[in-house]
């Protein structure tokens, strides 16, 4: 009961922030100018702005490739189906289990350890954060900003940041991640301390692609060309509009701040944020009329969503999923949370005595292995066929 209280007070509290962020995205507008904007607007367009996006969607699966890699080696094609299902995820359902669903899925699909997927998902995240701070640094070069829009970013950059070197310097040593590990363990009960270091040792080995530095770059110049597809939709969704001609730096940092904002608890599918944000950048910094950018908006935000939860939707039927199963697998890592000082991000973390027999059946799937990873490992069991 403790759990769902808790789960129905995030929903409400996201529920009033989105809310707020639409009457602050939209107030003192022409809704009748909004809607024949939009009825006016070319819908041909969408048709290649899809394109680039799934094609975006597509390297993010290439890049989940390379992540993954130590863990096991997974083709791209199977991948992409997963990524997608995670997109769906975080578009329907409440505290962002986007992440906690591609783990569930990959795990049932492939045989690969949900808490090293969860340690691949950390590093995509943070490469995406370092993909919008450099988008956002690159076009405060050419454009002026005003104070509102510079605070922002000023805020965002040094928090990043700082979360970024702690990150990297912690993750990029095994030697440091294994002596926390230890210290960690010590204040556990000896009882759970050997199922907390198959979890944490799992973690550990799904970092060991910031210990590969072409691997590691690989992966942020995956990051950018992913961007760059999502950011080739938004300029194509513009041009669907008459009178909405907007520059490569508009597009850029309308992309930047916009997603930035998604960081900000609100219902699924990031309504609100993301609408205020990029209004407020398009309004503010480049002069667009509000009405049209506002249509504009709603248009680039329903091209964001529709199409990728459908598509979503499609593969989670298909492959016979159960988001009950997902729910549980949620459930379980908060339920951990409370019986472990080992909190590595996402919040997942090792399981309490209860979750006895999930840690068993996911240590089936990766065997334990306390020494220094080798540069590849080899998959565990029969490889599956590809689709």
């Amino acid at each position: 009961m403790g759990l769902f209280s808790k789960d129905k007070l995030k929903f409400w509290l996201g529920l009033l922030v989105s809310l707020l962020f639409l009457y602050l995205a939209f107030q003192g507008q022409d809704f009748g100018k909004i809607g024949q904007a939009l009825s006016e607007a070319n819908y041909w367009w969408l048709l290649p702005a899809l394109g680039a996006y799934f094609l975006g969607v597509w390297i993010r699966a290439v890049r989940w490739h390379y992540l993954l890699g130590p863990l096991k080696k997974v083709p791209v094609k199977r991948l992409f189906p997963v990524v997608v299902i995670g997109y769906m995820a975080n578009d329907v359902l409440p505290v962002r289990m986007g992440e906690v669903v591609r783990s569930y899925v990959l795990g049932r699909r492939e045989n690969v350890s949900k808490t090293g997927t969860l340690a691949t998902i950390v590093v995509e995240r943070i490469m995406d954060g370092i993909t919008m701070l450099l988008f956002l640094s690159s076009t405060a070069l050419f454009v002026t900003i005003n104070k509102d829009i510079e605070g922002i970013e000023r805020l965002a950059s040094i928090v990043f940041l700082i979360f970024i070197v702690i990150f990297f310097i912690v993750a990029s040593s095994r030697s440091l991640l294994l002596k926390l590990e230890a210290f960690g363990l010590k204040l556990l009960p000896a009882l759970i301390r050997p199922k907390v270091a198959g979890i944490a040792d799992k973690f550990i080995d799904g970092l060991q692609v910031l210990r590969q530095w072409r691997d590691l770059m690989a992966v942020f110049s995956l990051s950018v060309l992913a961007w760059l597809c999502e950011a080739a939709m938004y300029w194509m969704v513009a041009l669907a509009f008459t009178g909405l001609n907007l520059t490569w730096q508009a597009v850029i940092m309308t992309l930047a701040v916009a997603n930035l904002f998604t960081l900000v608890p609100s219902t699924p599918g990031y309504v609100g944020p993301f609408d205020f944000a990029a209004n407020k950048v398009l309004v503010s910094v480049f002069l667009v009329n509000r009405e049209l950018a506002s249509s504009y908006v709603i248009l680039l935000h329903a091209a964001l969503y529709f199409p990728v939860t459908l598509w979503g939707v499609y593969y989670w039927i298909s492959e016979h999923f159960s988001f009950k199963e997902a729910e549980h697998e949620r459930e379980l890592v908060l339920e951990a949370q409370k019986h472990s000082k080992i909190n590595p991000p996402l919040n997942f973390v090792a399981p309490s005595p209860e979750t006895k027999q999930v840690v068993t059946n996911e240590s089936k799937l990766t065997p334990l292995n306390f020494a220094a990873p080798t540069t590849e490992t080899k998959p565990v069991g029969k490889q599956p066929t590809s689709k």
